[in-house]
């Protein structure tokens, strides 16, 4: 009676995995879908509740995912929320902490060295090119994220819009709480965000997921204030693969 009580929580008829019953009955609750995954892990499907001023993002959809990493700098599992906030395509920007910011410029570096740039150029993950493609955003002008994160991209004046206001105080708060490897990006019209994560819990979830919906918000904040876009002869030679 329980299971069933629990599975009608979490909007579905699939058995809830063990260890996630408190993570599908939250979904169920604000009417998100919860589906587990067999490979130990999850899928919640779910919308913008506060558009907070953007009202062209009012029931926006986000999907958040949790399981083994799909990328080698997470090790383990990892959170990953993507959404699409109506930017435009030819965005790439980089938000990640400094410690893995040290640590994929040291691998992308060895890897050089080994005369396998071809592999770097073809295979890494974007947000491991854009690190050597784009150019920092100087202490100065990152202001209290100086210390817990690293940000670049292919338009400065669109990222600094981005992270001045609301978003610079989402990730502070964030980084207060976790000091896990996270990258958040902007790339072919999706943001995305990757931590790594053991073991979810739903305060850990939520606290991201109210971060990420201050991204989506803040994006569409800057399109619309912007609408100039991307600066004439933005790179984005290297910008063709997903973001997967």
């Amino acid at each position: 009676m329980l299971d069933g009580i629990k599975r009608w929580l979490s909007g579905t008829t699939e058995p809830v995995p063990h260890g996630l019953e408190d993570v599908a009955a939250w979904a169920g609750g604000l009417q998100h879908s919860f589906r587990g995954l067999a490979e130990d892990g999850f899928v919640v499907d779910g919308r913008l509740t506060d558009s907070g001023g953007a009202p062209e993002l009012a029931g926006a959809v986000w999907r958040l995912e949790w399981g083994p990493s799909q990328r080698p700098y997470i090790r383990g599992n990892e959170l990953r929320l993507r959404a699409e906030p109506g930017v435009e395509s030819e965005l790439q920007l980089l938000v990640v902490t400094r410690p893995l910011q040290e640590e994929l410029e040291k691998s992308i570096f060895e890897q050089y060295v080994e005369d396998v740039q071809t592999r770097i150029d073809t295979q890494s993950p974007p947000e491991m090119r854009w690190l050597v493609m784009f150019p920092k955003l100087p202490g100065s002008e990152m202001g209290p994220l100086h210390e817990p994160y690293v940000a670049l991209g292919n338009a400065k004046p669109w990222l600094m819009a981005w992270l001045h206001g609301p978003l610079t105080q989402a990730l502070d708060v964030h980084a207060g709480y976790s000091q896990a490897p996270m990258v958040l990006m902007i790339g072919r019209g999706r943001l995305t965000l990757r931590m790594a994560l053991d073991t979810p819990t739903v305060p850990e979830i939520k606290r991201c997921l109210t971060m990420f919906e201050v991204a989506m918000r803040e994006a569409r904040r800057v399109h619309i204030d912007h609408p100039e876009g991307l600066p004439s002869g933005s790179s984005t030679e290297w910008g063709s693969s997903t973001t997967r």
